[in-house]
């Protein structure tokens, strides 16, 4: 864990879409740098895509960066075919 240091403006941004979605403010901070990440990542989604996404990979035991970005290839099934 590490210290970000964001602008005044964006805290304050951060306090109320905390508050209206009943997030602490690391909660929504991180929220909006995962869609961030995955909006660099994969441009071509939308935005209810991207939260698809991050449901996905909860369900799958949590967000892996290396794994979303394609860095790794997930191992496949047996009798798989290539």
């Amino acid at each position: 864990m590490g210290i970000v240091k964001i602008s005044d403006p964006l805290h304050e941004s951060l306090r109320v879409a905390s508050q209206a979605l009943s997030r602490s403010i690391n909660a929504q901070a991180e929220h909006w740098m995962r869609i961030g990440m995955l909006a660099e990542l994969h441009p071509q989604l939308s935005h209810s895509e991207l939260c698809q996404l991050l449901i996905r990979a909860e369900q799958e035991g949590g967000l892996d960066l290396a794994r979303l970005a394609g860095w790794v290839q997930l191992p496949k099934a047996k009798g798989a075919r290539a």
